[in-house]
């Protein structure tokens, strides 16, 4: 008896040749989520191919940055007008032009970044932590300048610049290059650690004289970030976050402004004044709603809420742009995560790896903890939303971060080989890109062989063994 499913051939009498398939009736039944699946490949074929094209990273990477540049300038914009009255600005929109000037400045060293050969910024990485060390220094002296409680700043006339923003990328670049140079004996602790953690243990000493809590947690973040990309072993961050944890506890009772902001963290209810700053950042995002109030509508920037501009310009986002805008921002940092891992994955050379991916967990560390304050999720420490927040020095060394990271993308093999045989596109036409250089892995030194010592007089010598040949006879 055969299947209702198998097909049976039979032929009539007289028929020649012809053959006649009865099938049953009862046909095999699909799964049911065969067509939906179908759907969804059909719905996101598109995005998928044009995925993986070979410089889809480098558009990804470009289309971030113009998002959130804009996003930022009219956020500032709409947040600062009050603030300027307030520093005796002729006009409301002061700070905001500052602001902008900055960005023009960002977009030439955003330029560069892209531009420069990856092989140049890697040998400048060493001369570049040296000067950084050297300006964290002078910071501490009479030259610096004092914000609040930091002396964090040097002013000359109307701009002011941060060192320890430009420390941050020149870790990440010489840590990199120190790391993966020796990636052959990292195995080995002494090799491992130094030079990059007595380095970065000098730096974070030098930012917490400031003395700057923020910085501190973000340069933090980035020695983690390179031992975490190197491989390092885990019982190693264990010890190490042991001993940062106690340094951060340190830090924060070390002064009562800080102290005071861990404990109206803990205990809302405890002092209102502290936690005055937290609260109003909630009221703001609590009045926005879905959609907000619209651009320039909100309140919280008339006094309500301190360092709106700043710090809290999330909350602003929130107010005037409702949960829409928020979501925005934050699937706008969620898209720079997974580009920027995307283009650390893709390359094959280890010290672009390293890089990239140590970039992009800073850029993504430093937004979470300023939204997680903001949202009250974590005690407020004082960090700027990257490209967003008002403040000339992030924004132009954030605007350098994500350029050297386009050029990290420009620099998968993909993008070598096409823009080397198609051409420089668009885009590097537009920009006078040049082309990406070919990854060369370095030779391997072989050992030298050890000379023959010297045979003892009257030793008899052993006589040569034949060689033997096969062949067919």
């Amino acid at each position: 008896m055969t299947s209702p499913t198998r097909s049976r051939d039979f032929r009539r009498p007289g028929d020649s040749g012809r053959t006649t398939t009865r099938t049953s009736s009862r046909r095999t039944a699909r799964p049911e989520g065969a067509p939906r699946t179908a759907k969804v490949r059909a719905a996101f074929g598109p995005l998928t191919a044009w995925l993986g094209r070979p410089l889809a990273s480098f558009h990804l990477v470009l289309a971030v940055f113009g998002l959130l540049a804009a996003i930022g300038l009219v956020m500032v914009a709409s947040a600062s007008p009050v603030e300027s009255l307030q520093n005796g600005s002729s006009s409301v929109y002061a700070l905001f032009k500052k602001q902008l000037a900055f960005a023009m400045i960002g977009t030439v060293v955003f330029w560069l970044g892209l531009r420069v050969p990856l092989r140049r910024i890697r040998s400048l990485a060493g001369p570049g932590v040296a000067v950084c060390i050297a300006l964290l220094v002078l910071v501490l002296t009479p030259l610096g300048h004092r914000v609040s409680t930091t002396r964090g700043w040097f002013v000359f006339g109307p701009v002011s610049f941060q060192p320890v923003e430009v420390a941050k990328l020149a870790l990440t670049l010489w840590g990199a290059h120190v790391l993966v140079s020796k990636r052959a004996m990292l195995h080995q602790y002494r090799h491992l650690l130094v030079p990059v953690v007595p380095v970065s243990l000098l730096m974070l000493t030098l930012v917490v004289l400031q003395p700057d809590l923020g910085s501190t947690v973000t340069l933090a973040v980035v020695m983690f970030a390179l031992l975490w990309f190197v491989g390092a072993p885990m019982r190693l961050f264990a010890t190490v976050a042991v001993g940062g944890l106690a340094g951060v506890v340190a830090l924060a009772v070390g002064a009562q402004y800080r102290l005071s902001r861990v404990l109206s963290f803990l205990h809302p209810d405890a002092n209102q004044a502290a936690s005055y700053q937290a609260n109003q950042s909630l009221y703001a995002l609590a009045d926005g709603g879905l959609f907000g109030k619209g651009l320039g509508m909100g309140q919280s920037k008339w006094n309500f809420l301190p360092n709106v501009h700043t710090d809290f310009i999330f909350a602003l986002i929130g107010e005037e742009l409702g949960f829409v805008g928020c979501a925005l921002v934050l699937g706008l940092f969620a898209m720079v995560a997974v580009v920027g891992m995307r283009i650390a994955t893709r390359n094959i050379d280890p010290w672009i790896r390293v890089v990239a991916a140590t970039l992009t967990t800073w850029l993504i560390a430093q937004a979470a903890i300023n939204i997680g304050y903001v949202v009250g999720l974590l005690p407020v420490t004082g960090i700027p939303l990257p490209m967003i927040s008002y403040g000339g020095t992030s924004l132009v060394v954030t605007m350098l971060v994500f350029g050297i990271l386009a050029n990290c993308a420009r620099h998968e093999p993909e993008s070598v080989a096409a823009l080397r045989s198609q051409g420089p596109g668009r885009f590097g036409r537009l920009l006078h890109l040049p082309a990406p250089e070919v990854y060369q892995p370095p030779v391997r030194r072989r050992p030298a062989r050890p000379s023959t010592p010297p045979r003892a007089a009257g030793r008899p010598t052993r006589a040569p063994t034949p060689s033997v040949r096969s062949g067919r006879r």
